[in-house]
């Protein structure tokens, strides 16, 4: 028994072998050298109001600030996610939280002494600019950035005015940092009976984790207690998010634009239409996912499918853990359909030191692809050995070669990405990876006795294969739609006068989620107060990204995928979207992602997704019958 617990006892970082720990050390080899450079961007910074007044001088002028900019940026974004991941590898040494919070102080400091650039830039002749553009080489790299910038013209203040809008940017997103204080630290939810009949306490990590129980007990009393908390705060949460939405009203009419959403979409370069026929093309995909519904209830044997009965697994199998290395060689097989090149630089990856893999005492939760322009695309796991975190590691490691062939390619000041484009390339990578796995068993299928045990085994894991992708589709796709719509609900409220009260937020948000589940779900009340608990929502109109990420994900995928079956070595399909990879910010997202052979201001990556989604519906309704 004490051999039992102590292989379960979660270890300290000292304790982790240090081949399944990141190379942060390529980063900085000590403090010291962290330190000379957190120095140097402060004094360079302060240093930066020599080109005040003077950028349109001359094209030399103007280029040596745009490099002294990126410069100083360059070295300020190795500075702060060399503190960051420190934090994150064991968030109870005092040290590197202090590290961290210097930097977000630093952040402020530089923003405010680099604040009167864009409006000087834009109070510069256009022909001029364009004449300083053919006259210095050097600039030639910013083109695409100019431009970009002369279309916000209308919404860019005056020096004085931006400069002040920079020293309030903390003051302004007090309201996101007021909820995440309140929801991860102060917000307790009690405790419930696991399925061994157990009282555990129910926390923000192991929520998920009992709405997967097979025990519907155990689902109904986590979503209870869960929600109860919300529902004991929730006028304090609506005041919060009240003003979170008025912030973004407010900001956006200082700015000029007609409607925060415009605000939000501007920077992207979206058209409105894109969000809104997200909406409607989710809307019209909707009978689609009542049909799924109806055979959730089915096969859960349910009289009733509530909303605690909605993460429940409909297909048990007998998962067995499968290790880091055997889940790295599955990911390599999973995305060989994007050729050798791809798979041996991810193979260096790993071996460089990329990925931090295991959870120890400390460690930030979760798991994300990070980095600067000058340093490896780290990745952060917390590997548990379960098939949902070879999924993890496939999405995150489609961040990071994203970056790892944008940064080869781009100059700094377009080496990074939109999350309009960046959710697409770990999205592929996991279509491709369920698709590979869902062939794998189908394979197997043909060629054993239907009587055989190896014959239902593949077929058992197909039907889980095959829900889990659903549920890939449920929760990205029609789940952030919904947010979507909500957002776009609430903030439409706030800029016609109407206050965000928790009466208000719980009836449209019911309302949405009838629409979205439909009549085959008991909407408990509970589900009402979901909005409460969103931590998106404080970031407004992000999350519909997602949705549009993994629709062109989804038409990329099928792309690569039908290239590969005309058996030549030759993939055009495959090489576009690589090509796509390389283009970092150098363009408009929706511009970026033709050249992989989607276009997203069209409602046909959506409408198309909708159909896979529907293919697959009726494949595991025929499956489970038969």
């Amino acid at each position: 028994m004490e051999n039992k617990n102590n292989e379960k006892r979660l270890k300290e970082r000292h304790e982790i072998a240090e081949q399944y720990k990141w190379n942060i050390e390529a980063m900085y080899s000590d403090i010291a050298s962290w330190e000379k450079d957190f120095q140097d961007c402060l004094e360079e910074s302060q240093k930066y109001s020599r080109f005040a007044n003077r950028l349109g001088s001359s094209a030399e002028i103007l280029a040596d600030a745009f490099e002294t900019k990126d410069a100083i940026w360059q070295k300020l974004e190795r500075v702060y996610v060399y503190a960051r991941m420190k934090k994150d590898e064991d968030n109870r040494v005092s040290q590197y939280q202090a590290l961290n919070d210097r930097c977000n102080s630093l952040i402020a400091k530089v923003s405010s002494a680099m604040s009167f650039f864009t409006p000087e830039l834009l109070s510069i002749p256009e022909d001029r600019l364009f004449n300083f553009l053919e006259e210095n080489e050097r600039l030639s790299k910013y083109r695409f950035l100019i431009q970009d910038t002369l279309r916000l013209k209308a919404h860019v203040l005056t020096p004085e005015e931006e400069n002040l809008l920079a020293q309030v940017g903390e003051v302004m997103s007090a309201t996101n940092d007021i909820f995440s204080m309140l929801n991860n630290a102060d917000m307790k939810f009690g405790e419930i009976k696991d399925a061994d009949g157990d009282m555990v306490e129910l926390t923000q990590g192991n929520y998920i984790s009992f709405m997967e129980s097979y025990d519907r007990s155990v689902r109904k009393n986590a979503f209870t207690a869960k929600y109860q908390a919300y529902m004991d705060l929730s006028n304090t949460i609506a005041t919060i998010y009240n003003y979170n939405t008025k912030t973004d009203v407010v900001s956006a009419r200082i700015r000029k634009y007609p409607s925060a959403l415009e605000a939000a979409l501007a920077g992207d370069n979206i058209p409105k239409s894109v969000y809104t026929n997200l909406i409607q093309a989710v809307h019209d995909g909707l009978p689609s996912m009542y049909r799924y519904m109806e055979i959730r209830k089915r096969l859960l044997d349910v009289k009733e499918l509530h909303m605690y009965d909605i993460y429940a697994p409909l297909i048990k199998i007998d998962e067995k853990p499968i290790s880091y290395e055997d889940a790295v060689e599955m990911m390599k097989e999973g995305l060989s359909l994007l050729g050798s090149e791809y798979i041996q630089r991810l193979s260096n990856g790993l071996a460089e030191g990329w990925v931090d893999v295991y959870e120890n005492k400390g460690k930030t939760s979760g798991a994300y692809s990070f980095g600067s322009y000058d340093s490896f695309p780290y990745i952060m796991l917390n590997f548990s050995g379960k098939l949902k975190d070879v999924f993890t590691l496939v999405h995150e490691m489609g961040h990071s070669m994203h970056s790892s062939y944008t940064r080869e390619a781009q100059p700094f000041v377009y080496g990074g990405h939109s999350i309009f484009t960046a959710e697409v390339a770990s999205t592929v990578n996991e279509s491709l990876l369920m698709k590979y796995l869902i062939e794998k068993e189908e394979k197997k299928l043909l060629v054993k006795e239907k009587t055989s045990a190896e014959y239902q085994e593949a077929l058992t894991m197909k039907k889980y294969l095959l829900n889990m992708y659903i549920e890939e589709f449920r929760t990205t796709l029609f789940r952030q739609t919904m947010f979507a719509e909500f957002e776009l609900l609430a903030h439409s409220a706030v800029e016609h006068g109407e206050v965000l009260t928790a009466e208000w937020l719980c009836s449209k948000y019911g309302e949405l989620n009838r629409l979205y589940f439909g009549s085959e779900v008991i909407c408990d009340k509970q589900i009402s107060y979901e909005w409460a608990r969103i931590p998106h929502f404080y970031r407004a109109f992000y999350v519909y990204k997602y949705a549009t990420g993994y629709s062109a994900a989804t038409a990329i995928s099928d792309l690569i995928i039908q290239g590969a079956k005309k058996g030549s070595d030759e993939n055009s399909a495959r090489d576009a979207y690589k090509k796509f990879l390389t283009t970092g910010e150098s363009n408009a997202p929706i511009e970026l992602l033709k050249i992989a052979g989607v276009d997203m201001s069209s409602k046909e990556p959506v409408l198309n997704a909708m159909k896979v989604f529907s293919r697959l519906v009726d494949e595991l309704d025929a499956i489970t019958q038969s």
